[in-house]
């Protein structure tokens, strides 16, 4: 048998390797900052780049995006060339896939804090980069499937599956959210395509499916091939890799709706999201199963092996979440948790736990054989481990309290049928300790992540440097593309990479193509009610700034049917309310309270003071001053492009309404500054900073024309289309 001698690019990986532990560190740092501005809310007083609402995706987008997608290229592009025998596809290729990711990462790190958003939870990144992330997607998938076609190994490896699976759905997935259009080529600005209900349902069949194809199938890959591999022991039961496979990637993508159950969403999407969800936790515990199993025989070398204590509790933690994930989705359930912070307790258990510790285990494995010498500190490794673990309880059960505390205080009621906590506020006090007690936990967990960058760093130093490894294998001996009479149909799919892309593909399109095709297309799903009218161009330009501030990450703008909810916000949310809103902004977390019926609710002098310090107008309040939104200049210019971007998208704008924009403008916001004048205090301090302005030879901006004012217009209109009645304040 003819052997050949090739070499594995061990550069490509690592360079992704640092590229994890560096933004890692980053993501970690964000995000530590934000659970220190949940007890110091003016931590960044003043400077608008550093405020919660624009930092919060910044530290979503690093951890998934950057730290664990820059893991799971790392991992792949290792485990791709051993388990194929063969180097990748294109040098070039790998090249492009990793400085294009880099650039992705710091242009979002730029573009987030200074408010370019599309504020789509996982998905805030504006036009520009979406197009590059599907470019660089594709080329990795290119890259790919190329070494599949070149390999030297005939069956694909379970692993294999799984990364393509990757490639296909997160592709079908992120094109597909990601429809917007722009106001120019120059601008980067743009709109969903789609409005309100379906715009909710398209977001979290990406965002839940974002979950489940970039932060749990291609992980799954790398589970099958690092675990067998630390524990040099063969993966459990190759039949129940292939039912977890297919049964997984197939059931997973139906799961979305689970995420808004009791809204505005028809019921029959809902049940479906709730059928599938339930029906998950089977293939998902078999790969869980299938990993913890194939440690049989190794628990001695658990013990004392670092990499395998990181990767058990991996995929312990991966157990308990997709044991929760299908809970939650149980109605009675989620009538609890939604909204409430044991969905962070949740979230944060699958990425710490699952991703973060999966991708320790990995980097421990691979640093060591990259550099042919031995891990400088064991020791050192087992810290980080137990550091980590204990962070990762201190952060998880401290927010699971959180959420049921906040879930019960909401629906409490007196005998004569009033809340017992009228006031919002009273239930965010109630859990400043955990608050607390989650800031400790992740400072825990931040600080095994600097463990293990100084422990590899050491390590790298002390090893040598071999960039092209070389290996041998036979070549690959044509065989007949038909099934052989003992061959079963799997075994024939695993040499076929191309019919397995394909057959993956179809089992993905499936769920969704059943799920949100009748949505878009079926107009009786979204009832339109006559009174619902476009918001006017200075409640569209405040909408923006709402948007652009992040203030959806926050509160909520989604009543559902509860009477503990129509009593304290207003009447319950209805589908057709939303008909001209691109993006819906329906939120997934209420810091503060739910803003559906906020108009009218609020003289506009509240609103003026509550955003220049809420805690002048909500003693205790835990939001953050934004002061520069009273003092800066509302940029108009854009208004009229923005309108007519909205017509594309079938907003109802008259060209006689878009003629007038600037008009109606002025008009509207001179009655929003008459309004604050009916503050003494307003109306002193304002005409001061006029005539200081005068006096010194200043410019001076007309409250009228100030961000403020904009904001005050979108928020006084919120929920006032409909009749409702007077909720609890």
């Amino acid at each position: 048998m003819e052997m050949q001698q090739f070499h594995y690019d061990n550069k490509i990986v690592k360079n992704f390797i640092y590229a994890t532990m560096l933004w890692g560190v980053v993501g970690m740092l964000v995000g530590l900052l934000l659970a220190f501005m949940f007890l110091f809310p003016n931590l960044t007083d003043g400077i608008s780049w550093l405020s919660f609402g624009r930092l919060r995706p910044l530290h979503t987008n690093a951890v998934i995006f950057a730290f664990v997608g820059n893991a799971i290229f790392a991992g792949v592009y290792y485990s791709t060339q051993r388990l194929l025998k063969a180097r990748m596809f294109n040098d070039t290729l790998s090249k492009i896939n990793f400085w294009g990711w880099q650039l992705i990462i710091v242009g979002a790190a730029i573009t987030l804090p200074l408010g370019y958003t599309s504020s789509k939870e996982y998905a805030e990144l504006e036009w520009p980069f979406d197009i590059a992330i599907a470019v660089i997607w594709v080329v990795f998938g290119w890259n790919l499937i190329g070494t599949m076609l070149k390999r030297r190994q005939r069956h694909l490896y379970v692993a294999i599956w799984f990364y393509i699976a990757t490639f296909v759905t997160v592709a079908v997935l992120h094109i597909f959210n990601s429809l917007e259009l722009p106001l120019s080529l120059t601008s980067m600005k743009s709109y969903s395509v789609y409005a309100g209900v379906q715009d909710a349902l398209v977001q979290w069949w990406y965002g839940h499916n974002a979950v489940a194809f970039f932060l749990t199938t291609p992980f799954l890959g790398l589970m099958y091939y690092f675990v067998p591999k630390a524990a040099n022991r063969p993966v459990y039961s190759y039949r129940l890799s292939i039912v977890h496979f297919w049964s997984l990637i197939f059931i997973y993508i139906w799961a979305g709706p689970h995420h808004l159950l009791y809204t505005a969403l028809p019921e029959w999407a809902q049940n479906l999201g709730v059928t599938f969800s339930v029906m998950l936790l089977m293939p998902s515990w078999g790969g869980m199963i299938n990993g913890l199993l194939t440690l049989r025989g190794a628990w001695d070398k658990v013990r004392t092996d670092p990499v395998l204590k990181f990767m058990v509790v991996a995929i312990t933690g991966y157990g308990m979440a997709t044991f929760e994930g299908p809970t939650l989705s149980l109605k009675n359930v989620n009538a609890i948790a939604h909204f409430t912070d044991w969905i962070i307790a949740h979230v944060h258990v699958g990425a710490l736990a699952w991703n973060g510790f999966l991708t320790f285990g990995m980097i421990y494995y691979l640093v060591p054989r990259l550099f042919k010498t031995k891990l400088y500190s064991v020791g050192l490794a087992n810290l980080h481990f137990w550091i980590g673990t204990l962070g990762i309880i201190m952060y998880a059960l401290p927010m699971y309290v959180a959420g049921f505390t906040q879930a019960s205080m909401w629906k409490q009621f007196n005998p004569d049928g009033t809340l017992v906590y009228g006031n919002f506020l009273e239930t965010v006090t109630e859990i400043i300790p955990m608050y607390w007690m989650r800031a400790i936990g992740g400072t825990l967990y931040i600080t095994g992540m600097l463990i293990l960058v100084y422990n590899i760093i050491v390590t790298i130093k002390q090893g040598s440097k071999v960039e092209d490894e070389l290996a041998e294998a036979p070549a690959l001996e044509r065989v007949t593309k038909r099934r052989t009479a003992n061959e079963g149909w799997h075994t024939w799919i695993e040499r076929r990479p191309i019919q397995l892309t394909i057959l993956a593909t179809i089992a993905i399109l499936i769920g969704g193509i059943v799920q949100i095709v009748p949505t878009i297309m079926v107009e009786s799903n979204i009832p339109t009610i006559a009174s619902v009218k476009p918001y006017t161009p200075l409640e569209l330009e405040g909408r923006d700034i709402y948007i652009r501030e992040g203030c959806v990450g926050c509160h909520s703008q989604m009543i559902r049917p509860f009477r503990s909810e129509v009593e304290r916000y207003g009447e319950y949310s209805k589908a057709g309310e939303y008909v001209y809103d691109h993006p819906f902004l329906w939120g997934s977390k209420r810091t503060g309270p739910d803003l559906h019926r906020v108009g009218g609710k609020y003289s506009d002098n509240w609103h003026f003071n509550h955003m220049y310090d809420p805690q002048s107008t909500s003693s205790g309040s835990i939001m953050p001053r934004y002061q520069w939104l009273t003092k800066n200049e509302l940029d108009k210019s854009q208004t009229e492009m923005k309108m007519r971007t909205m017509v594309s998208l079938g907003v109802p704008y008259s060209d006689e309404e878009i003629a007038a924009a600037q008009q109606s403008m002025a008009e509207q916001g001179a009655q929003i500054e008459q309004n604050l004048y009916s503050d003494p205090d307003f109306a002193n301090n304002y005409e001061a900073d006029k005539k200081y302005a005068a006096e010194n030879g200043e410019d001076f901006v007309e409250m009228k024309n100030r961000e403020i004012v904009a904001l005050i217009a979108y928020l006084q209109r919120l929920g006032t289309d409909i009749k409702v009645e007077t909720a609890q304040k």
